[in-house]
């Protein structure tokens, strides 16, 4: 409770010193202020160029959870990283210490607005909820959500003005650099098995009939999740044949592993984002999320990508994105409590998987 209550407590009161809240005529100094999943993360990915884009001579800088920094140490755009738990007082102490920013952005749940009001930003812009809260009081912009189906890294860019950033190219990220492990032989694919939601886990009958084509067309099949899933590998691999580099790698030696990569399957998670920055041929499966608002949309359209979901499961009927009701969206994020047979992720069939793979490959 401590732990919490101090840097909170910190940054209220440094939100509460007097500011110039003025409209600024010149931006030197911009923020994008979140601490959002790796996979949100990402998609701000069409914000930051558009920012640099409408701001060439700025620092860009953004604040994001630490375990996300290492991708960006190539300062693709030009960003500059704030890595920080919000936990943390000694970290909210560092992050003051770069205080000072002629405008801050803040695209996801508008209480990171108190933290670009404690690191005296001048000009606060966000999106409006549906409803006042006391989380809005330090902006002074506030921009509506679309009303026509976006992807979230579009929705996020028009936190700037200005023309749509052209699409992403692989060639604009600098791949970080990576501790060695055990490389794979090529020609190799990915499956990776984890995922955020329990309602994301495709059957691992399914993954047992996707890694067993993969191999019949002459593909090493690695076997891929997160810390602490490593359990889910068992009954896709139960010999214990195969790669597994499940929980073993930190994000740029899985960029890495991505690179290499001939395809990479995958539910619809962070890794699936991190795939989009690499440039790997992508079949993501999704369950109770929609490529809707968290596919390629326009930033990543010419990502060799691939949704394979069902969009007229009946439950898909829930429609808020970050707190803000969209009716164009078509998702489901009920807790286990609340659904114990996802039926949305069962729906995703291994002729559908293949099928994209053959499409991508």
């Amino acid at each position: 409770m401590a732990s919490r209550l101090l840097p909170r407590l910190y940054v209220l009161g440094a939100a509460a010193l007097p500011r110039r809240r003025r409209r600024p005529a010149a931006v030197r100094r911009l923020l994008i202020a979140h601490h959002l999943l790796l996979g949100d993360t990402i998609m701000l990915t069409p914000l930051i160029k558009k920012a640099r884009e409408r701001f060439p001579q700025a620092e860009i800088v953004m604040t994001c959870p630490r375990a996300y920094a290492p991708i960006y140490a190539g300062r693709p755009y030009g960003l500059a990283i704030l890595p920080f738990d919000p936990r943390s007082l000694s970290d909210h102490r560092a992050l003051r210490r770069q205080r000072g920013f002629d405008l801050a952005l803040v695209p996801g749940d508008n209480r990171w607005s108190t933290l670009a009001r404690a690191l005296d930003a001048r000009w606060i812009v966000a999106f409006a909820p549906d409803e006042p809260s006391y989380r809005d009081w330090p902006i002074d912009e506030m921009r509506t959500m679309p009303d026509r189906p976006m992807s979230w890294g579009d929705i996020a860019a028009r936190l700037v003005d200005g023309d749509d950033p052209v699409p992403y190219s692989p060639e604009e990220w600098p791949a970080p650099e990576f501790s060695s492990y055990a490389k794979p032989s090529k020609p190799y694919c990915v499956l990776h098995l984890g995922a955020s939601s329990p309602h994301k886990l495709w059957p691992s009958e399914r993954w047992l009939a996707v890694r067993d084509w993969a191999e019949a067309h002459g593909y090493e099949v690695v076997l891929s999740a997160g810390r602490g899933e490593e359990h889910l590998l068992a009954p896709v691999d139960p010999e214990r044949r195969r790669s597994a580099l499940a929980g073993r790698l930190d994000l740029a030696q899985l960029w890495d592993l991505l690179l290499n990569a001939a395809f990479l399957v995958c539910p619809d998670t962070g890794v699936a984002h991190l795939a989009r920055l690499v440039g790997v041929p992508t079949v993501a499966l999704y369950g109770p999320g929609s490529p809707i608002s968290t596919g390629p949309g326009l930033f990543w359209a010419k990502s060799p990508f691939r949704a394979v979901w069902d969009p007229d499961v009946p439950c898909r009927d829930q429609n808020r994105l970050f707190e803000r009701r969209l009716v164009w969206l078509r998702q489901c994020w009920r807790s286990v409590e609340e659904c114990g047979n996802p039926v949305c992720i069962r729906r995703v069939a291994v002729r559908d998987v293949i099928a994209a793979i053959e499409h991508l490959t």
